[in-house]
């Protein structure tokens, strides 16, 4: 794998927890970024994610030359659709919704993306995606028309995310969806990450210090949380550098 993986991978073995800031082309102007970086460059941030369910065409490469000019973090692809491939970015997680059974987004949409691929130099990392439910419906869940796995089943869920695994894919991403009324529970963290061997990702309502560090303290290696910056960017103030 290339720079991208290979420093989740060494942060990781040095037992920090890392943070990306999901930002959405749909709902953040490129005209509006300097005070969000600038809030967002003094946090504990370690990565931008730029993706969305529903984002018009080429608005993701433009929102990522923008944010490109405010900071020095690792931008990565976080896509709804083959259209935000943006190879401005310095990497793609390159997703297969693995918890849902509409082939379009198991493998289609990959084929689909591969023509744009070709002509970058994203590093492109495969990631096992897995939508967990949340309380509600979700955009994720409306767009790829799939059902999230039902939170008390916690050994399909392990079972689903190994399985990912087993098929070749690097990262792990447990999803409660955007604006999820929970946040995973702790209890499925914690039985992924004792199954994986690879990094796991977790988000989807996360709106506060306390739960940020419970997600971390049940396994997960990188949070990402979007959803409580756009509702609240004084959220940017209780997750500071030290």
């Amino acid at each position: 794998m290339g720079m991208f993986y290979n420093h989740i991978l060494q942060l990781i073995s040095e037992g920090k927890k890392l943070l990306a800031v999901l930002i959405d082309p749909d709902k953040v102007s490129p005209n509006n970024l300097s005070g969000f970086m600038q809030k967002l460059n003094q946090s504990m941030a370690t990565h931008i994610f730029v993706g969305g369910s529903t984002v018009d065409d080429n608005s993701t490469d433009v929102l990522v030359s923008s944010i490109r000019k405010y900071t020095q973090l690792p931008i990565i692809v976080f896509p709804g659709d083959v259209i935000q491939v943006s190879g401005n970015a310095d990497a793609l997680l390159f997703l297969s919704l693995i918890s849902g059974r509409n082939p379009d987004y198991l493998i289609e949409k990959q084929i689909e993306a591969v023509s744009k691929l070709r002509g970058t130099q994203l590093e492109v990392v495969p990631t096992g995606y897995v939508l967990i439910e949340n309380g509600k419906e979700t955009s994720v869940q409306r767009v790829t028309q799939t059902k999230p796995l039902k939170r008390d089943n916690i050994q399909y869920i392990v079972d689903t995310t190994k399985a990912g695994e087993l098929l070749g894919m690097k990262l792990m991403y447990l999803e409660a969806g955007s604006g999820a009324l929970h946040p995973v529970p702790p209890k499925i963290i914690k039985a992924v990450k004792q199954e994986l061997t690879i990094p796991l990702i977790v988000g989807g309502g996360i709106r506060s210090k306390q739960q940020l560090n419970l997600a971390y303290n049940s396994g997960a290696d990188l949070v990402v949380i979007g959803t409580a910056f756009e509702e609240n960017e004084d959220f940017f103030d209780e997750i500071k550098k030290l």
